[in-house]
């Protein structure tokens, strides 16, 4: 059984960081893709960073510069290190991954919300 936990949300004001992380069970981490990807109220779904099984790291446009995607093998854990956060980025994070036969799973989401 696949399983996918998230924490590390919360309230931040702008400016400040946070730091996502994704645990990842019942898949072979190293051959996975994992990624972040998150939804405000009354929007679709957006990637905000992808990172391939072989370290290859992908970013939205939104958070080039400012979130940094990472990933430990010997923790089977992705994390998502977010800077300068901004109102914006409010949104339920979502941790995924996507193996090598293109079966993909989805963890429960965590809230981030950026205000004063």
């Amino acid at each position: 059984q696949v399983q996918l936990v998230e924490s590390g949300g919360g309230l931040v004001q702008p400016g400040g960081s946070l730091r996502l992380s994704c645990v990842a069970s019942g898949i072979i981490f190293s051959i996975n893709n994992m990624g972040w990807y998150r939804q405000a109220p009354g929007k679709q779904r957006e990637l905000v960073a992808t990172i391939t099984s072989g370290g290859k790291t992908n970013y939205g446009d939104s958070v080039k510069g400012r979130f940094t995607i990472s990933r430990d093998g010997a923790k089977s854990t992705v994390y998502l290190q977010m800077n300068s956060l901004k109102p914006e980025d409010t949104a339920v994070y979502y941790c995924n991954t996507g193996d090598p036969w293109s079966r993909n799973y989805w963890g429960q989401g965590t809230q981030v919300t950026v205000s004063s």
